[in-house]
């Protein structure tokens, strides 16, 4: 296992927990070095948040940690292609790579929708990974709603 599917796994058990809180399973880790600064799961409904996804939990406990709203150096690892909201929060926290497992045909705003990192006027550039665990996250995600679907 590599170090992108190992940070990933954990994102994983992550999401697994939104899915027992019948929040949509999402989960997210922020990493710096080799060490979880920060993470989260969606949490939207429970905490009546609109902004509570993931990848915004995670960083605002990342931030947290270091006493810092800049995350320079730190990766952040999501089971699901971040949305605009999220892509524009680690822009502003300059994550310095996000990694994600499976594709958000609806509102990833990586390669999905829209490719916010192929534009130049942002003030900081993202790398960025698809892909990565990617069967294991979608099956998560498809059988989250399969089982709402048939309730």
């Amino acid at each position: 296992m590599n170090r992108d599917e190992f940070y990933m796994a954990r994102a994983l058990e992550l999401a697994a927990e939104a899915g027992v809180a019948d929040e949509v399973p999402v989960g997210a880790l922020v990493v710096q070095g080799d060490t979880v600064i920060g993470e989260g799961y969606n949490q939207p409904i429970s905490g009546c948040d609109p902004t509570a996804h993931a990848e915004i939990v995670a960083l605002r406990q990342a931030a947290a940690t270091l006493g810092n709203y800049r995350l320079t150096g730190c990766d952040l690892y999501v089971t699901i292609e971040p949305c605009t909201m999220c892509v524009g929060a680690m822009i502003h926290a300059r994550i310095q790579r996000i990694c994600f497992g499976a594709k958000e045909p609806r509102a990833g705003a990586l390669t999905s929708q829209l490719q916010l990192m192929d534009n130049s006027h942002f003030n900081h550039s993202i790398e960025w990974q698809g892909q990565v665990l990617e069967q294991q996250c979608s099956e998560l995600i498809s059988e989250f709603f399969r089982r709402k679907r048939s309730r």
